[in-house]
């Protein structure tokens, strides 16, 4: 049976929120989770949800907090949470890790232990997005290179395809680059250059992509540098949680207005469930050799619960042997056209 690692104590409400999403994803799904942390505290609160034989519990003495530099504390936690949880994913015991723990350090970590694939120069991390046209589209890279090479953009673009094609069921998704105008002369250095490399790499590339533009739905896959998602993804939540704040102000305000919020509630729950982040669970870390998911700090337990499905899709559909081969591919197709022009 397929098993999953998961951080215990990586959410900033840790370990209620891992130990209940666990709970809730061993009794939907076909599969053994781990929960990775302080042994005794941990089988005190599965014993509280209810016992269930698919819940392991491996301990781990350290946490590694969000504030903590992460160099010294990769180096000095060896039996933190996240170093055991990619062990025993490094050593077959589990089949991937789940974290919401400190971002920088679980990436740090997954490098080391786990590896990056042997074609890949930088694992990037993928988030899911909402779109108007009511499809989901892959925003790559949110924030794990703040600095990039064009040919680090076409890579990033190259793991997104085969993840939206995974997991969301596009047949050929449609390639779209971050920039300040669609034009192709448009942009910075880095986004002019990763242009031209992009309309050769043999993905479907259809030019630049605004800001105004990403959420329409006219793309699929978005590829921007770690910075920049960074800063679309995290306002894009601020949006969000703004428009949730002020549509429940306005819905309280009169006997009327709660009125039609009651009758109105199948509709908000399904815009919710739609725009709310914590529906996509965790970001995985793409381009290491096997399955990691990084989650929201403030994730709750559905949010751990619907990461652990995500993990369990990129297992089952062998997410980093794609990624490896269309890398390859790539590589030899754009080595080819070289060779010709020579």
């Amino acid at each position: 049976m397929l098993r999953i690692a998961l951080d215990a104590m990586g959410s900033d409400r840790a370990p209620e929120p891992e130990v209940e999403g666990a709970v809730c994803a061993a009794r939907e799904q076909d599969l053994t989770i781990v929960l990775v942390g302080p042994e005794a505290a941990l089988r005190e609160r599965v014993r509280r949800q209810g016992a269930d034989a698919r819940i392991e519990i491996v301990n781990a003495s350290e946490v590694i907090t969000p504030d903590e530099p992460v160099a010294q504390a990769i180096r000095k936690k060896r039996d933190s949470t996240i170093h055991v949880g990619l062990r025993l994913v490094h050593e077959g015991y589990a089949h991937a890790f789940v974290s919401a723990g400190n971002t920088g350090a679980i990436m740090a970590a997954a490098k080391m232990i786990l590896k990056t694939l042997g074609s890949i120069d930088r694992p990037a991390l993928a988030a899911v997005l909402p779109t108007f046209a009511g499809k989901r589209a892959v925003l790559i890279d949110v924030g794990a290179n703040a600095e990039c090479r064009p040919s680090h953009l076409v890579q990033f673009a190259i793991m997104g395809d085969i993840y939206a094609r995974l997991i969301l069921g596009i047949a050929s998704p449609r390639i779209g680059l971050v920039s300040i105008g669609e034009e192709e002369a448009k942009g910075n250095e880095l986004t002019r250059e990763a242009y031209k490399q992009l309309e050769r790499s043999g993905l479907h590339f259809v030019g630049n992509v605004e800001g105004q533009h990403i959420y329409m739905g006219d793309v699929d896959v978005i590829v921007c540098d770690g910075f920049t998602g960074n800063v679309i993804l995290k306002t894009s939540e601020g949006v969000f949680d703004l428009l949730r704040a002020a549509l429940q102000q306005e819905l309280r305000r009169t006997f009327r207005t709660r009125l039609g919020a009651w009758l109105a509630r199948q509709a908000f729950e399904r815009f919710r469930r739609r725009f709310d982040y914590f529906e996509s669970g965790g970001a995985p870390l793409l381009g290491v050799r096997q399955v990691c998911l990084i989650c929201h700090g403030r994730s709750d337990s559905r949010a751990i619960k619907n990461a652990i499905r995500i993990a369990k899709e990129l297992v089952e559909r062998r997410a980093p042997e794609q990624i490896e081969r269309e890398i390859a591919r790539v590589q030899e197709a754009d080595g080819e056209r070289i060779e010709a022009k020579s």
